[in-house]
């Protein structure tokens, strides 16, 4: 296993994270109340309401510590790539902060007679199986779904473009795997991000995006004497969608046509490249 090897991107999409959460939450219930770990059935509750109640509440307290770290891991990661093996530290410090967390529940509120590191250590096997599970099943579920999602892509691509010709866009990631199909004239530009890119394109008139792990470079290659150029360090620009272009000072802008005002900037170094494309394609001089 190759620790350096960076996660896969669905791992950190927002809506995994968000059914990562409450599948974990709802496996911390059944798991609590079935297996009785920290030890429940030793804190005196009368009824089986009750016990559910508490033992629901004890959850809640686990699963704000999940959410906290995952909305951390969203918004450090999103645009950056995340190696397995600082994941798998990521996980356990999930893992020792909800051990502690109970620990110091039941040692001090429960007043719990036994040495702290021993209620500490019986607390990170219960918050291992607590979150390892459901985080194992749900890496399975995201990659079954992810491959899913690409069959059917690249099915759609190829049904398009051979029966109907119509003009589709394929992007795929550094492993040379479909990920996005897009229309050539909704296609607005890419940003780049590290080792991601950003696909902004037009869906159902508003403005989509989707991140793939490639470089600008390689797409500047797949889309070297197209209407797509390269037009900053971080922006490769889809042409046939600009409708305005703007100088201001020495700045060279395009904005595109788009449901939301869109201003893409020129780098100096780019802006001889991008007249002379409108120049040859579009009739536009400087």
């Amino acid at each position: 296993m190759d620790l350096n090897k960076p996660i896969p991107g669905y791992l950190i999409e927002k809506k995994n994270i968000v059914t990562l959460v409450v599948f974990t939450a709802a496996f911390a219930i059944l798991f609590i109340n079935i297996y009785s770990p920290f030890e429940i059935n030793s804190w005196k509750i009368e009824t089986k309401l009750t016990l559910l109640t508490f033992s629901s509440l004890i959850t809640l307290v686990g699963v704000l510590i999940v959410v906290f770290s995952r909305v951390m891991m969203y918004y450090l990661f999103r645009n950056k790539s995340l190696q397995l093996w600082k994941y798998l530290i990521w996980i356990f410090c999930e893992i020792a902060c909800m051990a502690l967390t109970y620990s110091i529940f039941v040692h001090f509120f429960l007043k719990d007679p036994r040495d702290f590191a021993e209620i500490l250590q019986l607390n990170l096997r219960n918050a291992s199986l607590i979150l390892l599970l459901p985080y194992a099943i749900s890496w399975l579920y995201f990659a079954w779904k992810d491959k899913d999602e690409q069959i059917e892509r690249l099915t759609e691509n190829q049904s398009l473009s051979g029966s109907t010709g119509t003009n589709m866009i394929a992007f795929y990631d550094e492993k040379q795997e479909l990920r996005l199909s897009v229309k050539k004239e909704s296609l607005l530009y890419l940003e780049s991000a590290e080792n991601y890119i950003s696909i902004c394109y037009i869906n159902k008139n508003k403005i989509s995006k989707y991140l793939i792990r490639n470089t600008l470079k390689k797409m500047e290659e797949q889309f070297a004497n197209t209407s797509i150029m390269r037009c900053h360090r971080s922006y490769m620009v889809n042409l046939d969608n600009v409708k305005v272009v703007r100088k201001e000072n020495d700045a060279l802008f395009l904005e595109l046509d788009s449901p939301t005002p869109l201003d893409i900037p020129v780098s100096r170094s780019y802006i001889s490249p991008i007249m002379q494309a409108f120049s040859k394609y579009y009739g536009i001089s400087d």
